[in-house]
């Protein structure tokens, strides 16, 4: 039953790759000189998605957390592995869960050769793997006191609209409908991080909130950071709601951006403007990098605000 449910739904040709799926281990040939960067995420419902959402949106985001983690290196994405807990076998859910994932995969030239099912409580674990060139991956330790902060997109869409869903926040529908599909359908900034490659100083995705993640990088790099949080990139709609604490919570500390926020020296600007350019991806400048430790968010007075919660806490109750 398990090797047909792997047969009907998720063996496709791996051009790619020496061995696919339907072996012990899938077999790869890496691009000779090229380094391999290696990448895991888990999705537990009740935790990371609700029972009721969608098998297709599912397959889209769980294959897309992933990409964002290579896009935060600069790596190119080249194969995935995919293992599946069920509480039971259901082929429309599957059917469903497959079309979206290997739509995401085509999309950014992702190629599935392997993996695992078992029954238990339904969770998603995939594992992508990516090539970058010696020395030109994107990584967190490399910041500098006098460079740029840049986020990618917008940020604090998913946040409300999780906020919203939850009752945390109330939201007109129409307002709502603008920002559920970030919760839903994250999109990966794959060619961004490509782009970037001698360029970015340092550079990570936000997938835990802004000053969490923003904060592994001034950790491993050893430095601090002043933001401006007029200059933090949102919808219109989420600006309607940032008189209301949660909301300016969502876009600081939220989570589930999947955006980049990376790091580059001043002069590296118009570098910075083209590689965004050519990915077809806005992308702003929303601080600076400072040599002394911490990291500070200012309002347009220059004055400090107060910050209650730093990112998304995985072991939180």
């Amino acid at each position: 039953m398990e090797f047909d449910l792997i047969a009907k739904h998720f063996t496709r040709a791996t051009p790619g790759a020496v061995l696919g799926v339907g072996d012990d281990c899938a077999l790869l040939a890496p691009t000779p000189g090229m380094q391999l960067a290696v990448s895991s995420d888990m999705l537990l419902e009740g935790r990371h998605f609700s029972p009721q959402d969608s098998p297709a949106g599912l397959g889209h985001k769980s294959l897309a957390v992933n990409l964002s983690d290579l896009a935060a290196m600069g790596a190119t994405p080249r194969w995935a592995t995919l293992a599946i807990a069920l509480p039971e076998e259901n082929d429309a859910w599957l059917t469903a869960f497959a079309r979206g994932f290997f739509r995401m995969a085509d999309l950014h030239g992702i190629e599935l050769v392997g993996g695992d099912t078992t029954r238990g409580a339904l969770t998603l674990s995939i594992t992508v793997i990516g090539e970058v060139p010696p020395g030109q991956a994107l990584r967190r330790d490399g910041a500098q006191a006098g460079d740029d902060v840049w986020v990618s997109g917008v940020i604090g869409s998913a946040a409300l609209a999780l906020a919203y869903r939850q009752g945390r926040l109330f939201m007109e529908q129409v307002d709502a409908a603008k920002v559920l599909p970030a919760l839903y359908l994250p999109t990966p900034r794959v060619e961004l991080g490509i782009a970037l490659r001698g360029i970015a100083t340092s550079a990570i995705d936000i997938s835990d909130g802004l000053l969490g993640d923003l904060g592994h990088i001034l950790e491993r790099s050893h430095v601090g950071a002043t933001l401006e949080f007029a200059a933090l990139p949102t919808l219109p709609v989420v600006r309607d709601y940032l008189h209301e604490a949660v909301a300016r919570d969502c876009v600081l500390a939220g989570g589930d951006d999947y955006e980049l926020c990376f790091t580059a020296a001043p002069d590296k600007g118009d570098a910075v403007l083209a590689a965004a350019e050519g990915a077809g991806v806005a992308v702003t400048r929303i601080g600076r990098i400072t040599a002394e430790p911490g990291l500070a968010v200012i309002d347009t007075n220059g004055q400090p605000l107060a910050i209650e919660h730093t990112g998304y806490d995985h072991f939180a109750a």
